[in-house]
């Protein structure tokens, strides 16, 4: 039997650990069970703080992990699924080939930017959705102390005042000035299509988030949205014209293309809908968990969200799963009543809220310890000891932040 994984972010590390643990309680050998995981890399991208500074560093080994707890890896990227055959093709680093039959399939792709097709984004615009467009973001950012002060140099537009936006806006203002000399003084914008930044969030985290940005002279426009960018700025669909010489976009993501492949029911963001064991509706074999899923948390009609708190303890129960029903055991339905979030302000500290009403219960420095911990210890990878690492994969644990918070 062969369960594979495909992909090695966070729901793929869980998946492929849990896997790994329910194989170990049931006393299956690797032999009669082989446990593969598909990815370009065995290198988790801690993709939660690609807005920081040196992002080349926010990375971490998974091999030594795979190895003791005896998961295959296989190098390559997933091109096909086919889900008749249960087959999966994958296109290798050396430019041929392979394929890799599966007894059961986990889609664990993450979710890529979404980019419309707005004149000049492509050719203008960076982002922190990958590693490789955060290092581009950050060698750009380098650069701009060798060019004149002039220009729209100085000014950074962000577009998109979401989550991801607001942390990247927030960073900013100190890196800039690192870059550019404490004399400088850096313009951020952040340009959103809603009438407030935070627009998911709702009315509680709202005043705090404003007055970071206030604190941090974080400029908003809201209620429009950018028309087109060229080599000098940016074009608002008010009119505005600002001069800008690095454009930011953050504004929404969408499950990756590898899910257009299932013959499946997908949400307006591509996730495949699934049950609560994590299974692809209507599709046998086939288990999607992290961002590519549309998952529901509870009884109460909410759903996972496309962010690393909901991937790692999805990851884990869609490891877990597909191997219950290889072995015939029972399965465990994904739960994930409890609901934080973290949001850092950079310089102005961070906010931390409960529940999905989102309450306020940290602001400011004692919130940035907290979001440190999260983003230098919870959400890395188990140390590479089978046992240690195999404990830390019980689904019912994973991801719990009651005891913590």
């Amino acid at each position: 039997m062969r369960l594979v994984i495909i992909g090695a972010g966070f729901a793929g590390m869980y998946a492929a650990l849990s896997a790994a643990r329910l194989r170990d309680i049931q006393d299956i050998s690797p032999k009669e069970l082989e446990i593969t995981l598909v990815a370009p890399e065995p290198t988790l991208v801690v993709r939660p703080r690609l807005y920081e500074p040196n992002p080349e560093t926010l990375t971490a080994s998974l091999l030594d992990v795979l190895n003791a707890i005896d998961v295959v890896y296989v190098q390559g990227s997933a091109e096909t699924v086919d889900t008749k055959s249960r087959t999966v093709s994958i296109a290798t680093g050396k430019g041929t080939q392979k394929s890799l039959s599966y007894d059961r399939v986990v889609l664990a792709t993450g979710s890529k930017l979404f980019r419309p097709s707005i004149p000049g984004l492509a050719d203008h615009g960076f982002s922190v959705d990958s590693l490789d467009d955060a290092v581009a973001l950050d060698k750009h950012l380098h650069a701009l102390a060798e060019r004149p002060a002039t220009n729209g140099r100085d000014t950074v537009v962000v577009a998109g005042g979401g989550f991801t936006g607001i942390e990247a806006a927030t960073e900013m203002p100190a890196r800039l000035r690192k870059i550019l000399g404490k004399g400088s003084k850096p313009r951020v914008i952040i340009v959103e299509r809603n009438n407030s930044v935070a627009p998911a969030m709702g009315e509680g985290p709202r005043p705090p988030i404003e007055n970071a940005l206030r604190e941090l002279k974080v400029e908003t426009r809201l209620a429009v949205s950018i028309t087109s960018l060229d080599e000098v700025g940016i074009t608002l669909s008010s009119g505005e014209h600002i001069e800008a010489e690095t454009v930011i976009w953050a504004a929404g993501i969408r499950a990756a293309p590898l899910t257009q492949q299932i013959p499946a029911e997908r949400d307006n963001s591509g996730r495949l809908l699934v049950d609560r064991d994590l299974r692809v509706s209507g599709v046998d074999g086939v288990f999607a968990t992290g961002d590519a899923a549309r998952a529901a948390c509870d009884d109460d009609g909410n759903y996972a969200l496309m962010s690393c708190q909901h991937a790692v303890r999805m990851g884990a129960f869609a490891g877990n799963n597909a191997v219950a029903e290889l072995l015939g055991v029972t399965t465990k339905p994904y739960h994930q009543k409890r609901y934080v979030t973290c949001l850092d302000l950079g310089e102005a500290g961070a906010l931390f809220t409960r529940g999905w009403e989102r309450e306020v219960t940290m602001v400011g420095d004692v919130a940035k310890k907290t979001k440190r911990e999260i983003n230098t210890v919870w959400i890395y990878p188990p140390q590479a000891n089978r046992a240690a690492a195999l404990a830390s994969a019980d689904p019912e644990r994973v991801g719990d932040v009651s005891g913590f918070f």
